[in-house]
């Protein structure tokens, strides 16, 4: 098929259900050639017509939307400890959901309990016709060049799990699939650019400019990790006094508290105590939450883009301290810019392994050209 035809498959499939004059306008096509390059996919079922729908003045038009027969796509999401398995369909949305313990990081070990992880959420469910690896370091498609929490370097997982299921893999850094995820399907789904912020175990950063997603050779290294963001502010693991890793990570945030208080805590403890009016904990929690505010300021403020994503298995810390956060955002910014919008995104871990499926669907759609 030629890149018009799957150009064509992709618009619908990221706003459909859509009238064919929208998808023209869109596009920039002509009636007749718009008839022209959506008819193989209707004929192959990847399209469907749906019921006539007044449009103006004149005919009804009968949008078009993507076939929700397409099969299963499976997203996979490995941490250093755990694999995080959905299944979705080919919109992404959420169908089954698995979490298993990683006992090792051998790969061969860590490609049996992928596989376990895919069987329980397909075991269920329509056919799985692509999977998507996601994790923190850099890939080429296939082969794991690195990855720090596994230890991993050049290790060819991709084809490892193709020989094993059969089925098309595509493994990406899990920063890029987390925000093509909300390009296609999410929170930034119609915006021409934005960032995502992800907060959680590391500190993620990604851009998204001209309906793109930019990727670069330092993509995948985590480079949002050391910006500074506290003068005064804890010391990272690299010595970095106030980056956003020392102040924004579960794990910097819960070793504070924990010498604070004097007794060990978890990162949801210190939430709730500072929830609950604890002074140590609350300072900690407002210094963490100011530094995120001042993060997205300077997101929003270096890409000249007024929208921002945040994601993340730490999101629990905005929900706790967002006004905080909010006000941040505002005094860092220039009072004549744009009002920094906010798109959240509070799901997880099921929200990166989501992110793992987004390009499995993005694959199988690019295979159709």
């Amino acid at each position: 098929m030629s890149d018009s035809e799957v150009a064509v498959a992709k618009t619908v499939l990221i706003h459909g259900p859509i009238s064919r004059t929208a998808l023209a306008g869109r596009l920039g096509l002509s009636p007749a050639s718009l008839t022209r390059l959506t008819r193989p996919f209707v004929d192959r079922g990847i399209l469907v017509e749906l019921d006539d729908v007044a449009e103006g003045v004149g005919r009804p038009s009968r949008p078009l939307e993507i076939s929700p027969d397409l099969g299963t796509f499976v997203g996979v999401k490995i941490t250093g400890e755990h694999v995080y398995a959905v299944a979705t369909d080919v919109r992404a949305r959420l169908l089954d959901e698995h979490v298993t313990a990683l006992d090792s990081h051998d790969p061969a070990l860590v490609l049996t309990a992928v596989e376990r992880a895919i069987d329980r959420v397909v075991a269920t469910g329509a056919p799985a016709v692509g999977i998507g690896v996601s994790l923190g370091g850099i890939s080429d498609g296939s082969v794991v060049e690195w990855a720090s929490f596994l230890g991993w370097t050049d290790v060819p997982f991709g084809d490892m799990l193709h020989r094993s299921t059969g089925l098309p893999v595509r493994v990406e850094n899990d920063l890029i699939a987390l925000t093509e995820a909300e390009r296609w399907f999410g929170a930034g789904r119609g915006i021409d650019g934005f960032a995502v912020i992800t907060i959680g175990a590391g500190v993620g950063y990604g851009v998204v400019a001209g309906g793109a997603v930019v990727r670069t050779p330092d993509a995948g290294i985590g480079l949002g990790g050391h910006i500074p963001l506290d003068p005064h502010g804890p010391i990272c693991q690299e010595g970095h006094r106030g980056c956003s890793q020392a102040m924004l990570t579960s794990g910097s945030i819960a070793a504070q508290a924990s010498m604070a208080l004097g007794r060990p805590l978890t990162y949801d403890e210190v939430l709730d105590l500072a929830r609950s009016g604890d002074p140590a904990a609350s300072s900690i929690i407002d210094s963490s939450a100011r530094a995120l505010g001042r993060l997205i300021a300077l997101a929003a403020n270096l890409t000249l883009y007024s929208d921002v994503v945040l994601a993340g298995e730490g999101m629990r810390l905005f929900d706790v301290a967002e006004q905080t956060v909010r006000a941040t955002v505002v005094e860092s910014r220039d009072p004549r810019a744009s009002e920094v919008r906010l798109h959240i995104d509070d799901s997880g871990f099921t929200g990166w392994a989501r992110g793992a499926a987004a390009v499995a669907i993005q694959d199988a759609f690019d295979r159709l050209s």
